[in-house]
């Protein structure tokens, strides 16, 4: 699935008025502990947005590139107990993953934990590549870092979609912008090339972030679904989704 042409033809432009981060310099304002601010809209409206943050904030670019290709290969049981969690409004939440970052081919494998205080702790080490299963590494920092137990997990969605990064001129603020999202299982895949998520990450919750201000100047409030949540109900049509369906109603019409 691909972005919609005249997204495309606008994004060049609109990207040249942004100062550029380094990786290096990202170091700075990884917040592997942070607070996160979802917003879920179309990509046509992005070319006019990201004229107004070239203002705010700094666009990662690595090897004078600026948008980053992502895969992620997310575990879970056989009765997809992770994703019952999250439907079930249940604390600690958990998340179980690699990741690569396509261009640079560096790879990782990731836990990541949301507490009852809306925290995200992301714990994670660098692996070569994507295996089919969880390596022995992989399964000391699981039950390390959590109350899981690695024979139980298994292989159930790749995620693919497209990252543009930005960081605060101003605060120790990180934002992403994800485009292009597509899933795929062993037998189904969905894609959904008109939708943008976007996600703020601070240490602390603040609205002088400039993004949540643009936000609300637009009328797209807060809220989302995880993009794991989201992939599991369009892959697994079985599962219950009965917490999720209003949401999932305002996705699709965003998508449409």
């Amino acid at each position: 699935m691909d972005t919609p042409p005249e997204v495309i033809a606008a994004l060049p432009a609109t990207l040249d008025g942004f100062a550029p981060v380094s990786l290096a310099e990202m170091q700075d304002v990884k917040l592997l502990d942070r607070l996160d601010t979802k917003f879920t809209f179309r990509q046509d409206q992005l070319p006019a947005l990201l004229r107004e943050m070239a203002a705010h904030y700094r666009l990662l670019e690595i090897n004078g590139a600026r948008t980053h290709r992502y895969e992620t290969l997310y575990f879970d049981t056989d009765g997809l107990d992770l994703y019952a969690r999250h439907h079930s409004g249940k604390y600690s939440r958990y998340k179980i993953r690699y990741r690569r970052y396509v261009e640079s081919g560096v790879c990782f494998f990731e836990v990541k934990t949301k507490n009852n205080k809306g925290r995200t702790v992301k714990h994670r080490i660098e692996r070569p590549a994507i295996p089919a299963n969880l390596t022995r590494d992989e399964a000391a920092l699981l039950e390390r870092e959590t109350p899981l137990k690695v024979g139980a997990f298994k292989p159930v969605m790749w995620v693919h979609f497209t990252r543009l990064t930005f960081v605060s001129k101003t605060a120790p603020e990180r934002l992403t912008l994800d485009l292009d999202l597509s899933y795929q299982s062993e037998s189904l895949q969905a894609g959904f090339p008109r939708l943008a998520i976007a996600e703020v990450k601070q240490d602390k919750l603040s609205s002088a972030s400039p993004f949540v201000r643009m936000m609300r100047a637009r009328r797209i409030w807060q809220g989302s679904m995880s993009k794991y949540c989201f992939g599991i109900i369009n892959l697994y049509p079985h599962v219950k989704m009965n917490r999720f369906k209003e949401r999932m109603k305002q996705l699709k019409l965003v998508a449409a």
